[in-house]
């Protein structure tokens, strides 16, 4: 049942986020916009709740169970990255704003790049890891620490993976290729 939740949430988040775009954008109803964006959120802690009653009501704990408690600290943590992304190219694809700019590729404005993905993804861990702790006194006993052990050494690596990777552009700027600077 938890995959079936997930996979609706998913869904849901992506139509939510789709309806507040269109809303914005074709209808020029920015106050309904931004009251679907409000939703975003609670569509992730609303598969939390039902993870919790999911875990209450007997079934086994598992690493499913934990993915849904990520969601909520995925969108506490590139949540507005992700809206802002969206947003981006929604304008210019639906509604003649100019292209998106890429990515910074080189120099300075690449290791700011690099940093906030860093800070992200540390935001997005702690929240995660704080929530799948929780999960195990809210289960009323139907998890336990040791079923959630993997999530805890993944998420710590991939954190201190992207703050390794912003430390790296830090130290060694990505430079531009010869051919680019004549």
């Amino acid at each position: 049942m938890i995959v079936t939740l997930i996979v609706a949430a998913e869904i849901s988040w992506w139509i939510v986020l789709g309806l507040a775009l269109s809303a914005r954008y074709l209808l020029r109803r920015r106050r309904a916009s931004t009251v679907l964006l409000l939703g975003l959120p609670v569509v992730d802690l609303a598969l939390y709740v039902l993870t919790v009653i999911n875990l209450r009501g007997g079934a086994e704990a598992s690493w499913m169970h934990a993915l849904a408690a990520s969601y909520v600290g995925f969108s506490v943590g590139y949540g507005p990255s992700l809206v802002a992304w969206a947003d981006r190219h929604f304008l210019h694809r639906f509604a003649g704003g100019p292209k998106p700019p890429p990515a910074p590729k080189y120099g300075p404005e690449r290791t700011a790049h690099e940093w906030r993905i860093a800070k992200r993804t540390v935001v997005s861990t702690v929240i995660t890891l704080g929530l799948i702790s929780l999960l195990v006194p809210l289960s009323a006993g139907g998890a336990h620490f040791g079923t959630f052990a993997q999530w805890y050494w993944r998420l710590g690596i991939t954190a201190v993976v992207n703050v390794i990777v912003a430390a790296c552009y830090s130290l060694w700027p990505k430079q531009p290729p010869a051919s680019e600077n004549s």
